[in-house]
């Protein structure tokens, strides 16, 4: 299995930017794909993005796209989410998953491993 350990949220202005991480340990990293998801009170967790084994392939949701981008380091064992022109609906929980399988999963039950979260807050 794998543990992931997320950090680099923090308080924002709208406009501003911010750089996730999500440091993996255990099973090769590699082997997994790879998603962030945010999750706001009272609300459902959703899909922000995902990414493939190797980095070459990504899918974003509608509502990210063009501002956020998510790479991974294998060597490092580490993923990332920069997230730019930030607004005050980005405010949330952001969370870092491993999935077994696949890497395109939008789904969170697809997930396997998950992160214990970092908080992001956009301020208006």
């Amino acid at each position: 299995q794998v543990q992931l350990v997320e950090s680099g949220g923090g308080l924002v202005q709208a406009g501003g930017s911010l750089r996730l991480s999500c440091a993996a340990s255990g099973r090769t990293f590699s082997s997994y794909g790879m998603g962030w998801f945010r999750q706001a009170p009272g609300k459902e967790r959703e899909f922000v993005a995902s990414i493939s084994w190797g980095g070459g392939n990504t899918v974003y949701a509608d509502s990210v796209k063009g501002r956020f981008t998510i790479s991974r380091d294998n060597t490092k064992s580490t993923l990332y989410l920069q997230m730019n022109s930030l607004k005050p609906e980005d405010t949330a929980v952001y969370y870092c998953a491993a999935d077994r399988n696949t890497w395109n999963a939008k789904r969170p039950v697809k997930y396997d491993y998950w992160g214990q979260g970092t908080q992001v807050t956009v301020s208006s």
